[in-house]
């Protein structure tokens, strides 16, 4: 790379806004306009309604930049509209995450591109030519029939965020009772009007996404308006001094502080943060200040209802805004709108609200909780609400942005995160209906469903709650047979989330612990403690007949392990778990005897027998397995500082297939007092048994993906900084292929989750899977440690991490499509140095985690592409006023320490 003077940097290119208006303004204002009109609107009535608005022309150069824009928007237009008139809508993000972000993964929430000018295919999915042309059968039908198409459109709006076309077959089958035309998979095109495709897997014409496209309505426009107007309207004081409406937070996880809850439909809460309670401190401490003034003290005479006053609070002489509820002969009722709860107090406490203090938007809002619509006024799950939420700051992750967004409320401040929503839904659950756990009682007829490679197991006990639950899942069963609807499919999948998916076939009840983007996430069997990896369109929500039934429940898994047999991680061999799983799985008659029982871990120590001789120890698996030879201690084989390989959890299985690999177990969420917030659930799998299966061969002939191509020395790219160390290494990543690195890896947790385990030979410096925390990545192996432990190196993320040798699997050549999408960096404009640790910090605060442009200044290629390594010059294009230059405060804060020392 070349080594530039700091004195003199190299000419800065092109500024990106040369017009005299500020496009990023105009930006920031039309997704603000276009968040209140989802459905879209036309082109010419936007300067109505940013003059409207803003109180503003909008700047005729606007309107020629709508159609570049399409990281905000979507111009289109309609075949039978007027040729002068074009429809505006939102852009649609493909990649939209629900659960919070992963350190790897930038938020899609935030990933606005950086740059002005974006190409469609950042954002924006539009329909596009497939890599490779497809012959279709000469009898295709060139159009779709009516009824088709709108039952094809019924399933692409609950899967807003995307539907793999190979998808559509069975799905329809399940919705609508009957066979998709073949015709359909073979003519995409056709589905042109009604959706958007994108080809995501370049060299797999057939892998096809397909995108629901937004209805357009001029009345629902109209409608929009309207309601727009009332609620601004609403928001007005008696003398038309109108107060700014909340706008919901940008950030996609904001904290909350939680009032009170008459209906989970209706909580009261206030955004923590900068520009919302720091504001609002601030402004109640500008009207202390004001009106200790004696000539300011003005009475408010006659209070009329809806009026807007100050009110002198008793305690701490503050003075907060309020608004007037009701009006009576010597007091008054108001409403605290920053604080969200109302109070009596005497008229004598009003004081007139100056102008300047109706600048700030009323701070007291509400939100629904997700999950609980049915139930919002239980009172069982209001008291439960009111202990675990109430007075408390928590961290909200918003669903939906609706006037009232739809929310799931986490308690982040214990070790294990609280999904409360979660919670108060298990406050339903009828403790009579439990799996029975008593000591020195004995069980026949047990079902073992699964086993963990620490040795711990879960099982169904003969109960009334379990007869109970089969009885409802059968009528369930014949419900969805008789049902021709797209109702019952699950269009807004959420940690916590109680629903349905199948079971060696049967509908089974699951919860969703964590989710990778909107259509790959995990779940929880909880009746039978398994665990897998599904796409979204495999679940159903409960149906409503049976909703309450099936709440009132309890998970009906009851988690097990051998008395006597030590549980700890490294005390159970490969060969005694498998040997467990052989024989304890294929028994349709088990029976147990409980032994003792640790009440907080719900965990039952019992003597397991495959027969019905349960008063005979010495005829119990326990005592089997101990006098065997496979009851040996594996030492240092899992021994590390590394939580994954120390934190058991589910095994993971296909939802179709019984258990055939299994990870190291431990409490599900469905079991301890309230699920998890969005997190990495880690697990190790344990090896096969080396006598039945040789070890394979490290992937030597694997075609490695071609190079990311990359633009001529001197131009932009938009990138994201996934990890930065100091100015003289970082890692970025395209922006322009983000989206096809979130589908790739859906589609390796999909494959690897589900593949059977084999054990594999792992040499340094060949390229794997590797299960890092709950995703799976595209590895290089640096070194493999002599305690199972292997060093490997992120090829599209840029981290180094440590694990098990177990959690490699052979990379196959489906995922080597995609160019590998670090990119390994240094900064240019200031010299080449051994970075303080100063320096670093402040360069890592500026650069990582953050979408910005990069300057490709050098390029340094390498005969692999983890060792090529580019020179750019980076640029924060996120302020509306002016572009930063890393480079510039980098060099500047070297000066500085050199004049301190």
């Amino acid at each position: 790379p070349t080594s530039l003077n700091e004195n003199a940097p190299p000419p800065k290119p092109r500024t990106p806004h040369p017009s005299p208006y500020s496009p990023k303004l105009v930006q920031s204002r039309l997704r603000e306009v276009l968040s209140k009109h989802s459905n879209g609107f036309w082109v010419s009535k936007l300067p109505h309604l940013y003059r409207e608005l803003y109180k503003q022309d909008l700047p005729s150069e606007a309107l020629k930049d709508l159609e570049q824009w399409t990281q905000i928007c979507t111009v289109e237009k309609p075949f039978s509209s007027k040729p002068q008139e074009l429809l505006l809508y939102p852009a649609k993000d493909i990649s939209q995450t629900t659960t919070p972000p992963s350190p790897g993964v930038p938020s899609t929430a935030d990933r606005q591109s950086p740059s002005l000018q974006k190409s469609p295919s950042q954002t924006q999915k539009g329909p596009r030519t497939p890599p490779t042309s497809t012959s279709s059968p000469p009898a295709s039908p060139t159009a779709l029939s009516a009824d088709v198409k709108q039952k094809l459109g019924e399933l692409l709006l609950k899967y807003s965020s995307g539907l793999w076309a190979h998808a559509l077959p069975k799905l329809y089958q399940d919705t609508y009772k009957t066979k998709l035309p073949e015709y359909v998979l073979d003519n995409l095109p056709l589905l042109s009007d009604i959706c958007t495709i994108d080809y995501p897997m370049p060299d797999n014409p057939k892998r096809a996404i397909l995108y629901v496209k937004a209805a357009e309505d001029e009345n629902c426009n109209r409608e929009d308006l309207a309601d727009m107007k009332a609620r601004e309207e609403a928001g007005r004081r008696l003398s038309s001094q109108a107060v700014p409406p909340l706008l919901i937070p940008r950030e996609e996880y904001p904290s909350v502080l939680v009032v009170e809850a008459n209906s989970t439909n209706s909580v009261v809460l206030r955004y923590i943060g900068e520009g919302y309670s720091k504001a609002q401190e601030k402004l109640e401490d500008d009207m202390k200040d004001y009106y200790a003034q004696d000539n300011t003290k003005k009475s408010l005479v006659s209070p009329s209802s809806g009026q807007l006053t100050a009110v002198h609070a008793e305690e701490e002489e503050e003075i907060l805004r309020a608004q007037v509820c009701e009006v009576m002969s010597d007091k008054v009722k108001v409403y605290y709108v920053d604080h969200g709860f109302s109070e009596v107090i005497s008229k004598s406490k009003l004081l007139e609200l100056h102008e300047k203090f109706f600048r700030l938007p009323f701070q007291a809002t509400k939100c629904k909780l997700a999950g609980l619509e049915p139930f919002s006024q239980e009172p069982a799950v209001l008291k439960k609400f009111d202990s675990m939420a109430s007075g408390k700051i928590l961290l909200a992750e918003i669903l939906e942005r609706d006037d009232i967004p739809l929310m799931v409320l986490y308690d982040t401040s214990q070790d294990d995160d609280v999904n409360i929503n979660a919670a108060c839904l298990k406050s339903l659950q009828d403790k009579s209906l439990e799996s029975p756990l008593q000591v020195n009682s004995a069980y026949m007829n047990v079902n073992v469903t699964s086993v963990c490679s620490d040795g711990t197991f879960c099982c169904q006990l003969p109960s009334r709650g379990l007869s109970k639950l089969i009885e409802i899942l059968e009528k369930t069963e014949t419900y969805f047979h008789s049902q021709v609807t797209s109702e019952s499919l699950v269009s807004r999948p959420f940690c916590g989330k109680s629903c349905l998916a199948r079971y060696k076939g049967k509908w089974s009840r699951v919860e969703i612990t964590n989710l990778h983007g909107t259509r790959v996430l995990d779940i929880l069997f909880v009746d039978l403690g398994v665990q897998a990896s599904v796409e979204v369109i495999e679940l159903r929500e409960i149906p409503p007949p049976f909703l309450r039934d099936l709440i009132s429940i309890p998970p009906q898994a009851v988690k097990c392990c051998l008395a006597d047999l030590s549980v700890s991680v490294g005390s159970w061999t490969p060969d005694a778990v498998q040997w467990l799983r052989d024989t304890a799985l294929h028994c349709n008659d088990c029976s147990l005897k409980i032994a003792k029982v640790e009440e907080s871990k719900r965990l039952a120590h019992v003597y397991l027998f495959t027969s019905k001789n349960f008063h005979d120890p010495s005829r119990s698996l326990n005592r089997q397995l101990a006098d065997s030879d496979l009851w040996k201690h594996q030492k240092d084989v899992f021994l590390s500082s590394q939580g994954p390989l120390k934190t058991p959890t589910p095994p993971t299985t296909p939802p179709t297939t019984p258990p055939t690999t299994a990870s190291t177990g431990t409490s599900s969420p469905s079991s301890n007092g309230g699920g998890k917030a969005p997190q990495m659930l880690k697990k190790v799998s344990p090896q096969s048994s080396s006598r039945s299966t040789p070890p394979s061969t490290p992937p030597g002939s694997l075609a490695l993906p071609p190079v990311l191509e990359l633009p001529p020395v001197g131009q932009n790219m938009d990138i994201y900084v996934s990890v930065a160390c100091h100015p003289g290494h970082f890692v970025l990543q395209p922006w322009q292929d983000m989206y096809k690195l979130v589908v790739l890896m859906g589609e390796m947790i999909l494959y690897y989750n589900k593949a059977e385990e084999k054990p594999l030979r792992v040499e340094k410096n060949q390229v794997y899977a590797a299960k890092v925390e709950n995703n799976w990545h595209r590895v290089l192996v640096k070194g493999v440690l002599t305690n199972g432990l292997v060093s490997v190196y992120e090829l599209d993320y840029g981290k180094h991490e440590l694990v098990s040798c177990t959690l490699l699997r052979p990379l196959i050549q489906e995922f080597c499509q995609l160019p590998f999408q670090g990119i390994t960096a240094q900064l240019a404009g200031v010299k080449p140095r051994q970075w303080s640790e100063e320096a670093s910090i402040v360069f890592r605060n500026h650069v990582e985690k953050k979408p910005l442009v990069a300057q490709l200044d050098s390029v340094q290629e390498a005969a692999h592409p983890w060792d090529r390594k580019v020179t750019v010059f980076l640029v924060d294009t996120s302020q509306e006023d002016r572009d930063i230059w890393v480079h510039d405060i980098m060099a500047e804060f070297a000066d500085e320490l050199t004049k301190a020392a």
